[in-house]
């Protein structure tokens, strides 16, 4: 039996959960889903990709439940069994001392939404809980240089929010979140093929076509797949051919959010600090960056180089792990202000 757990960073996401173990590294990157059964005891019959798997044909009195939403805990106690689930997981139950946590949260909440955050961590066994702001972990976890004396711009396009943050002498000079990621581009496309051919399709199949098709920018040679859903008005199977124009069009409006998010950061960025991001570039991460043609759209619409993170998906988690590895050595210099305690 182990007397003090490792230290462990969770990046709790609306889509995906990562977690990093002191020591260890990302030891856990699963969807943040819990399956439960819809009466009044909620038993929990699934977590992570156990509940993926059963999402969209879940049988009566089986429901699948997302924690979080738009970055946001929506289901306390769920968020709780999650953050449980996970921590076990990465580190098991023989321990004598609990572990302490750190978290990722978008910029943009609420006290009383961080509040939930850090009360779900503390109830699912954490010793001491910090709270560390989701775009400066990415900064750390991208190999930005967050603690000289020069601004970097970082965009985090997550399932449920895009967070737009310049970081100057290891804290967040501006920021900005808007409540659009890739669930937001998932409805549109959802949304596009009822509208467009009277059929529904569930959300594990808005986000493969997503995969498949999706771009910010029009693709030269268009591609073409087969769906199938439910006709909306005989009710019965039905399969349609779509392509990635069409796809395009209809995750316009989400990338048009995310590129506006960007420019109200950049207006509002002190003139010497926009220098350093004209000369250094914009960083963007997180599972949304991946859509092709994502930073050359940003960067046709500004005029300033965009580059994609190496392993986008994991730069949060990544960040929150180097914090912990150098956690004694950040306190020494007295470089821990970016932490939020509780």
């Amino acid at each position: 039996m182990a007397f003090v757990a490792h230290d462990l960073g969770i990046d709790l996401g609306t889509s995906n959960t990562l977690v990093y173990v002191k020591g260890k590294g990302i030891v856990v990157s699963e969807p943040t889903i819990v399956v439960v059964e819809s009466s009044n005891e909620r038993k929990v019959r699934a977590v992570g990709d156990d509940a993926k798997i059963m999402l969209g044909r879940t049988t009566e009195g089986i429901m699948a439940v997302r924690p979080m939403r738009e970055g946001v805990i929506t289901d306390f106690d769920m968020a709780q069994i999650l953050i449980q689930y996970f921590t076990r997981k990465a580190i098991g139950s023989s321990y004598l001392v609990k572990p302490r946590l750190f978290l990722t949260y978008p910029c943009s909440i609420s006290g009383i939404e961080r509040r939930a955050v850090s009360e779900a961590a503390k109830t699912s066994g954490g010793r001491k809980v910090f709270l560390v702001e989701k775009p400066f972990a990415a900064a750390l976890g991208s190999g930005l240089p967050v603690f000289d004396p020069s601004g970097c711009m970082i965009v985090d396009i997550g399932g449920g929010t895009t967070d737009v943050s310049v970081i100057s002498l290891g804290g967040v000079v501006i920021s900005h979140s808007i409540r659009v990621g890739g669930v937001k581009m998932d409805e549109a496309i959802i949304n596009f093929i009822k509208r467009e051919f009277n059929i529904l399709i569930g959300d594990r199949t808005a986000e493969e076509v997503k995969l498949d098709l999706g771009a910010a920018l029009p693709i030269r040679e268009e591609r073409r797949a087969r769906i199938r859903g439910r006709d909306m008005v005989t009710n019965l199977p039905q399969t349609t051919e779509i392509t990635s124009t069409q796809i395009y069009h209809a995750i316009h409006e989400p990338c048009a959010a995310i590129l506006s998010a960007i420019k109200w950061v950049l207006e509002r960025t002190p003139p010497e600090l926009s220098a350093d991001v004209m000369h250094n570039g914009i960083y963007i991460t997180g599972g949304g960056s991946l859509l092709y043609g994502m930073d050359q759209m940003i960067a046709s619409e500004l005029g300033i180089p965009v580059l994609l993170a190496k392993e986008p998906m994991d730069c949060a988690a990544l960040g929150l792990g180097n914090i912990i590895e150098n956690f004694d050595l950040l306190q020494h210099l007295g470089r821990t202000s970016f932490l939020k305690q509780s």
